[in-house]
């Protein structure tokens, strides 16, 4: 039988209850995280206007394109040449109809730098119809014209 001391200094504390707290709050951020922020990318300076708009709620199936102010594309985190996205968004296109929908059903995001070229956005946007995608989204900050 183990002896009882009076001493303070050989306090033991249940950790239990802390750990389990931590590990609860863990899962609850997990949860609770905004993962439409994922697909941004801080190279990206989007450009301000009094027109955007808040989203009106999470898109389905996106693919996000940013385009860059020296024309190359950001693509899951990897930068390509703007040539180069056909070959992805053919790869998106086959894997949606391998799972049994159509590519008009997705929504493409387009992020462009405020720097970018109109014309490269048109570009990418005549791209992305040329493989069947129809649907596409404009990014922008909120200008409140101050």
């Amino acid at each position: 039988m183990a002896k009882k001391t009076s001493d303070p200094s050989s306090t033991e504390i249940d950790m239990t209850p802390m750990i389990d707290m931590t590990f609860q709050l863990i899962t609850f951020f997990m949860f609770v995280m905004n993962f439409s922020e994922a697909e941004q990318d801080d190279r990206i300076q989007l450009p301000m206007s009094q027109l955007a708009k808040p989203v009106d709620g999470p898109v389905e199936k996106p693919i996000t394109l940013q385009l860059t102010n020296k024309g190359s594309v950001i693509y899951a985190g990897e930068l390509i040449g703007l040539r180069d996205v056909s070959g992805y968004l053919e790869r998106e296109k086959s894997v949606m109809i391998d799972a049994g929908k159509e590519p008009n059903t997705a929504t493409v995001i387009v992020r462009a730098d405020g720097a970018a070229k109109t014309g490269e956005v048109q570009d990418i946007i005549k791209i992305c119809q040329e493989k069947g995608f129809e649907k596409f989204a404009l990014r922008a900050k909120y200008d409140e014209g101050r």
